[in-house]
């Protein structure tokens, strides 16, 4: 953050999901993964007036060669070039690395998620309740993952095994950890969905809301049916209020350029700037037609004063 102060349309992670839930949407965390698409997911938020949350885990950083605060800096930098008034977030997806929260937090997300999911649930909850006191001391709110969420491209997480979140487990966990978002294990998967077919566990979703009031979040978002995130989206009494997604963004981006091979950053970076649109341009509308058909969240930034 180039000036020291934060723009005022740039939310906490609670402070979005509050008014997501209230309203019956849920709200993009999306993965530009390369710096110079973080441009992207802000225009299509402008033009969709839609809430966004802009992303990327620890992993995505080291794979492409960024820092938290280039992350950080891009952000702000381009929330001001552009002009954007939409409400966002900058949030730190899955983070083992205590390290790597505190130096995104000093570079300016004001969300972060530590992933202590591979722990059993006490060790979980004592890593997850830690960086809870840590955050909400500096003001960023904190998401936490309960269960365990499969994945097919290793990108964002290291595990393609998955174990369904525990209703009951999740009600301690929010009361002994103090955390402001639970992402739950129910049936998606990072990455591209090639031999199984997603599917979201409602009536778990229904469970682990009835027992604990945080919101939800919902990783793997792509590759998943609009009608069934709507379902999930849209429970009696709150449902899904974020959803993730980043390799969507990821192949558009890429098949704008013709490419299958992934570039790291700087790569990116010294693309033509021709390509770089055309990349842009691919990008902003594969995230304008996830906030329309997907999300719900299309002209909902009204809702946020």
């Amino acid at each position: 953050m180039t000036t020291g102060i934060r723009p005022k349309n740039v939310l906490t992670l609670k402070q979005a999901l509050e008014v997501a839930e209230k309203f019956g949407f849920a709200i993009g965390s999306f993965s530009p993964r390369y710096t110079p698409m973080i441009t992207a997911v802000l225009r299509a938020a402008e033009k969709m007036k839609s809430p966004a949350i802009v992303q990327i885990s620890h992993k995505e950083l080291v794979r492409y060669g960024i820092t938290p605060k280039e992350f950080a800096d891009e952000f702000y930098d381009k929330v001001v070039a552009e002009q954007i008034t939409v409400p966002l977030v900058l949030h730190l997806d899955h983070t083992k690395e205590l390290a790597t929260i505190a130096e995104a937090i000093d570079a300016g997300f004001t969300s972060v998620m530590i992933d202590a999911s591979e722990r059993n649930l006490d060790e979980n909850i004592a890593t997850s309740k830690e960086v809870a006191d840590y955050a909400r001391a500096k003001g960023v709110s904190v998401e936490a993952e309960l269960g365990m969420i499969g994945t097919t491209d290793f990108v964002e997480t290291d595990k393609d095994e998955e174990l369904y979140t525990d209703p009951q487990e999740a009600h301690r966990f929010v009361d002994e950890t103090g955390i402001d978002a639970l992402a739950v294990s129910c049936g998606t998967a990072h990455g591209v969905y090639m031999v199984r077919q997603p599917k979201i566990d409602v009536d778990r979703l229904q469970a682990i809301r009835s027992l604990t009031p945080v919101h939800l979040v919902l990783h793997g978002g792509s590759g998943v049916p609009a009608d069934m995130m709507a379902g999930a989206i849209q429970l009696p009494g709150g449902g899904v209020s974020k959803v993730n997604i980043a390799t969507d963004l990821e192949l558009a981006f890429l098949g704008a350029l013709g490419r299958e091979e992934r570039l790291t950053n700087a790569e990116c970076q010294a693309l033509e700037p021709s390509l770089l649109e055309l990349g842009r341009s691919a990008v902003e509308n594969t995230v304008m037609d996830k906030m329309t058909h997907f999300l719900g969240s299309k002209a909902q930034a009204g809702h946020f004063v």
